[in-house]
């Protein structure tokens, strides 16, 4: 990246004056742990508390949204707005047939889609303020990519599945930390630190960095009012961990395991919003195409969204989870 190109997260100061939009996102660097899954609950349970939502298939070149929702492709997509057929996000979004839900589809028929270039990408991540809902949330496609992790730091709400398994435990510590890295790279043309933070990423460095922990203290004790900016840099970097498919008690605490790891690996909170069980109904809805909130209305899971979804509306309110 060119360390002058400015940051794609700065949107336009003579845009249109548009009422805050939050929004949601959901990472895990792992495919198939239920990011569409968890994505489309909670939009339609904030739907069910009332609020107006449009959800997002962010998952360039491999989306399937539509089909875990049990909608059909919309007639214009973001292959639409990003060719420049559409001007804005809104022309995209579709009615579904639960109230309060808008859809934006993914799918499309151009095979470069997902290496859309930066200025495309600056202009999705503008658009997505620009959404006239109150709620957006970003179902993001699995892998640490750049334009994966740059739609979710956009995100106010930063949301990692993971499911209690090595692999995808592995790959939800790979997504946290190329996600703060990535923070820190698009910061480091103010900070001055483009060296340093390119040594830190090289596991293997002659500085003793091994962790953003150990960056932010090599930082803060070689140069500290470059450390004092950097800590208000990465200030608003807070992660909500959600655990999916949670078959056992151990499953569960793993939660508060990954909230411990990620304060000492980190050096910052994490919340921890909650579990999901695992459970048959899952896949009999995805098989029926009938979003499980609304096929199986009183499972416990619902229950579950429910609560996790209240707790991301009130994010200064959540304290430990079980």
């Amino acid at each position: 990246m060119n360390d002058n190109t400015p940051s794609p997260f700065k949107l336009n100061p003579k845009g249109p004056a548009t009422l805050p939009t939050n929004v949601w996102a959901i990472g895990g660097g792992k495919g198939g742990i239920g990011k569409s899954f968890i994505s489309s609950s909670l939009a339609i349970c904030l739907t069910k508390m009332g609020k107006s939502v449009t959800l997002i298939d962010l998952d360039l070149g491999s989306a399937n949204l539509h089909t875990v929702l049990g909608v059909k492709i919309p007639p214009q997509t973001l292959s639409d707005f990003i060719s420049g057929r559409a001007q804005s996000l809104n022309q995209v979004s579709a009615p579904t047939e639960i109230p309060g839900l808008q859809f934006i589809s993914g799918f499309n028929d151009a095979l470069n889609i997902a290496d859309i270039d930066r200025d495309n990408k600056a202009r999705l991540i503008h658009g997505i303020r620009q959404i006239q809902t109150p709620y957006v949330i970003l179902d993001l496609g699995a892998g640490t990519s750049e334009n994966t992790l740059d739609f979710f730091l956009s995100a106010d709400q930063k949301v990692v599945a993971v499911t209690p398994e090595p692999t995808s435990i592995e790959n939800a510590y790979r997504f946290m930390k190329s996600s703060f890295y990535r923070k820190l790279r698009l910061a480091e043309s103010e900070l001055g630190l483009q060296s340093l933070i390119e040594s830190a990423m090289d596991s293997r460095n002659q500085l003793g960095i091994r962790s953003p922990a150990d960056l932010v203290r090599y930082v803060s004790q070689h140069n500290p009012e470059a450390g004092q900016r950097f800590q208000e840099r990465i200030g608003d970097f807070q992660l909500q961990l959600l655990l999916n498919q949670v078959r056992t008690r151990q499953d569960i605490e793993l939660g508060h395991s990954m909230k411990s790891v990620c304060r000492k690996y980190f050096g910052i909170d994490a919340n921890y919003l909650g579990y999901i069980d695992h459970d048959n109904a899952v896949w009999q809805s995805l098989r029926k195409r009938r979003p499980l909130v609304i096929e199986y209305p009183y499972s416990s899971i619902v229950g579950q969204f429910l609560q996790i979804t209240k707790n991301l509306l009130n994010p200064q309110a959540l304290r430990a989870v079980i």
